[in-house]
């Protein structure tokens, strides 16, 4: 169990101006933004947008170039060891141990920590129970995945980072996964995620960052990233004229009106349907694209 005094919505990550250069170019351009305890926040944007570096950056494995930053009340940049012995890191890949098996290295890593996990129980929540005597260099990819999830969250931390870490999982091996998270939260882990999985993302996090150029450009629930909540709605219904679609902002009118049509029975092939995040998503993203220009038209 995580244990801290810590409470609840205090802020466990403060960011202000963050900004990492490689030469003439921003990969990371000024962000602000608040991860508060006890909450996933996930972090989304395009491949290049700048979340692994940002990300990298709160762990204290990259220097940043500009900014304040604290993560869990210290500056992650010149970090003491009692800090690292409270955040997790899933990486995007590791490779190393290979001679080790998988339950050697999860006790390996157990050692590392004051008050570890059982690695027993970590081995069996990331589903590698039949694998514990195997080879790390004999897993397969998705299995190699759940083992870097397991080192993350062996030391019980306060706070843990996960760079697509369901990558390589298959549809069952994701939904066990989530379940972990949803575990972890509940048990006041703070949790930052970046992912490319949109449903990932809408199903674990209470809030949603959306980085395009290096840049924040919306932070919100799911529901309500980009206006999503307040978009208009489509509502389809079939007759003997073929399908049609309605776009609206009062959609219970419009079904109003179409079950008093075809009452008694049902309106055939009703639908109401409500922009997804991927929508939203995407809509952010391009429209940061048509904005981020140089002043020779290239792209950021």
């Amino acid at each position: 169990m995580t244990t801290t005094t810590a409470v609840r919505g205090e802020v466990a990550v403060r960011m202000r101006g963050l900004t990492k250069r490689y030469g003439d170019k921003a990969a990371v351009d000024g962000i602000d933004l608040d991860v508060r305890r006890g909450e996933v926040l996930a972090l989304l944007g395009p491949n290049g947008a700048g979340k692994t570096t940002t990300v990298e950056m709160l762990e204290g494995y990259r220097r940043r170039d500009g900014g304040e930053v604290s993560v869990l009340g210290q500056d992650p940049g010149c970090p003491d060891r009692g800090w690292r012995s409270r955040i997790g890191i899933v990486l995007q890949s590791n490779a190393d141990n290979a001679e080790l098996t998988v339950s050697e290295l999860v006790r390996h890593f157990a050692g590392f920590y004051p008050a570890p996990r059982d690695p027993d129980e970590v081995i069996s929540w990331v589903g590698l129970e039949a694998q514990r005597r195997t080879r790390t260099r004999a897993l397969s990819g998705g299995q190699r995945r759940r083992l870097d999830v397991a080192l993350g969250v062996i030391g019980d931390p306060e706070l843990l980072f996960l760079d697509e870490p369901t990558t390589g999982f298959d549809p069952e091996a994701r939904r066990q996964f989530w379940d972990l998270i949803t575990a972890l939260r509940a048990d006041g882990t703070t949790i930052l995620l970046t992912t490319h999985y949109l449903e990932e993302a809408e199903q674990l996090a209470d809030r949603v960052g959306v980085i395009s150029a290096g840049r924040l450009v919306a932070v919100e629930a799911p529901a309500a990233l980009g206006g999503r909540a307040d978009r208009a709605a489509t509502v389809v219904w079939t007759d003997s004229d073929g399908r049609h679609e309605v776009v609206t902002a009062m959609p219970t009118g419009v079904v109003t009106e179409l079950a008093a049509r075809f009452a008694p029975g049902e309106v055939p092939g009703l639908q109401v349907l409500r922009p997804t995040l991927e929508d939203v998503y995407l809509s952010l993203i391009n429209r940061t694209a048509s904005t981020t220009q140089t002043d020779d038209g290239d792209p950021r």
